[in-house]
């Protein structure tokens, strides 16, 4: 973990959250506090400072009645002016010319007054006041549960306020909360955003049936309170991160309905962050059938299903509440990409986020006829594979462009690219390449297409990937194994390799006794690359459908060589344990 990324909206941003130690580490860390509590000592905060050798952690929680008595009592706020004239001029800084003043949760800015001395006393020992610097070695990471998480945003702002403008992003704080109410008003979001990268450090874990987050939002007819940060969205379903502050709020309401009346204490988040999956929900629900409905109305329709909102297509002819809802997020998608049309990347990044979701139901679509994509769309079976072609293209010259700006910029600014974007950029690669591939030999006599048809982007975007993957390195583990019935394959030239394969298979039966050498010693390198990435589950178990390419090329093996050959690619398809291997059970 040798740096936060900033946080985007999004599914695949999400999936990445989760993938990674950030939620098991702050809700580890905030349970621990929990199971200190002495029941004799009830005391209205509590914190917990641990250094680890990857980062270091700074927990908050506030007593159980202390923080139900404050919450459920309603939203009521205090101004920045009110704070200035009883003396604790703490946050004055954030005004400024244009936001005179804003306003805090009443309870939350009360008990971090009540907590300010030894609140003091943690900042000396993880903040040089002289020269503006982190003490730390590592990343810190500040989080708390319900009120605890409303503190460890209060002592994240204050942190922010007064860390130099010139550090380092490794040396700033990232606050992650777990259920807590929304903290301020308008001003307060204002405050925050006028600082470029400050949202960026504040990730607000709300699940869908816990009231607390919600409660300021649904309380009153027009609620003061809003929200500020990115916001990760959670269900047993799967999960999504929205940083539209206008969009928060919309959701926020919206699943006011499926809420439980109480609180879920923080044994229930770190229940829902076990069970999360490292997977986009579109690999996840195999039952969604050809989309009748626009590219961004079904983008829409997934990331609510994503946050645990019960959407079938029976609901959304009869229920009025939900196709309000998505509506109301398809217009405001469609102003803010109206806003945005002078932001270029802004509103190529939209568009990009919608051609990706087409072609991941492109994939299961294909799955469920019993054909890969890459087959079908090399073999053209159906309208929707000239559809297809169009999205390439289009994902295709965002890429390219994007690529070619990130290798002009100098080394120091983003190591060539984001890793937030590199994420994105290897989903990019290993979903398109492969209808690239496909393309390429569709043409008669086309061979070798890593020498005479690789675009350069596919080249940097895997030398990119696999600079960061060399620290990462590793077995493959449970999580990798349970889900590979959703991932894409590893190797976006994976079927370049099985092309060359049936290439090498006609060779060994009508080729020259050159030929036929070459062909084999080929061969047997493909056999041992496909056991390999079999045996780090670096495959989809779509290669194994009985009309892909790669079983083609399987029979063909089959037919032209020995009896006696043996191999561990030929035992593993003999004994059909391709079978276990789907349920990562091989």
């Amino acid at each position: 973990m040798s740096q936060f990324p900033q946080f985007i909206s999004g599914l695949d941003l999400a999936n990445l959250v989760v993938t990674g130690d950030l939620l098991q580490l702050s809700c580890g860390a905030v349970r621990d506090l929990h199971a200190e509590t002495n029941p004799n000592q009830q005391l209205p905060v509590r914190h917990k400072l641990v250094s680890q050798s990857n980062c270091t952690t700074i927990a908050f929680a506030t007593s159980p009645l202390c923080a139900k008595d404050h919450v459920l009592q309603g939203g009521d706020l205090v101004s920045s002016s009110a704070l200035k004239e009883q003396g604790f001029p703490l946050f004055e800084s954030l005004c400024s010319k244009g936001n005179p003043s804003f306003s805090v949760h009443r309870a939350a800015i009360t008990l971090f007054k009540a907590y300010f001395q030894e609140l003091s006393l943690l900042r000396t020992q993880i903040h040089d006041s002289k020269t503006g610097e982190l003490l730390l070695n590592s990343p810190l990471i500040v989080t708390g549960h319900s009120l605890g998480g409303s503190i460890a945003s209060l002592f994240t702002l204050w942190l922010l306020d007064n860390i130099k403008r010139t550090s380092n992003r490794n040396k700033l704080p990232l606050c992650i909360t777990f259920g807590s109410p929304l903290l301020g008003d308008q001003g307060l979001q204002r405050a925050i955003s006028e600082h470029s990268k400050w949202n960026s450090f504040f990730l607000h874990v709300a699940a869908n049936k816990d009231l607390v987050p919600r409660i300021f939002s649904t309380s009153q007819p027009s609620p003061r309170c809003k929200p500020f940060g990115t916001f990760f969205f959670c269900s047993e379903l799967g999960c999504n991160c929205v940083d539209d502050p206008e969009v928060v709020s919309m959701l926020l309401r919206s699943t006011t309905s499926q809420v439980s009346a109480e609180e879920m204490g923080i044994d229930d988040y770190s229940g829902i962050v076990k069970r999360l999956k490292s997977r986009l929900i579109l690999r996840e629900d195999s039952q969604l059938g050809r989309p009748v409905l626009p590219p961004l109305r079904l983008g829409i329709i997934l990331q609510l299903k994503a946050i645990g909102v019960d959407i079938t297509a029976e609901q959304q002819q009869q229920n009025n509440s939900i196709n309000d809802l998505i509506s109301e997020l398809e217009s405001h998608e469609n102003r803010r990409a109206q806003q945005m049309k002078s932001i270029d990347g802004i509103e190529k990044l939209n568009r990009v986020k919608i051609k990706m979701a087409y072609l991941e139901w492109y994939k299961k679509d294909c799955k469920a006829k019993g054909i890969g994509y890459y087959d079908s769309y090399k073999n053209l079976n159906s309208f929707s594979d000239n559809d297809v072609t169009k999205f390439k293209k289009l994902l295709t010259n965002y890429w390219r462009k994007l690529v070619e700006d990130a290798e002009r910029k100098p080394q120091k600014e983003g190591a060539s690219m984001r890793e937030t974007w590199l994420y994105a950029g290897t989903n990019y690669r290993r979903m398109v390449e492969p209808l690239d591939i496909a393309e390429y030999y569709k043409q008669k006599g086309k061979r070798d297409y890593q020498t005479n048809g690789r675009s350069k982007h596919y080249i940097l975007l895997e030398q990119w990937q696999k600079e960061r993957a060399e620290k990462l390195a590793g077995a493959p583990n449970d999580k990798k194994k349970q889900n590979v019935a959703g991932n894409l394959t590893e190797d976006s030239c994976f079927w370049m390799n099985v092309e060359e394969a049936l290439i090498s298979c006609k060779q060994l039966k009508d080729g020259s006794d050159v030929e036929k050498q070459s062909a084999r010693e080929h061969l047997s390198v493909f056999e041992q690359y496909v056991m390999d990435e079999i045996n780090n589950y670096a495959v989809s178990p779509e290669i194994f459908l009985e009309k892909s390419s790669f079983v083609n090329w399987w029979k063909d093996f089959q037919e032209i060589i020995e009896t006696s050959h043996d191999s561990p690619l030929s035992g593993f398809m003999k004994k059909c344990r391709y079978r276990q291997y789907e349920k990562g059970q091989f």
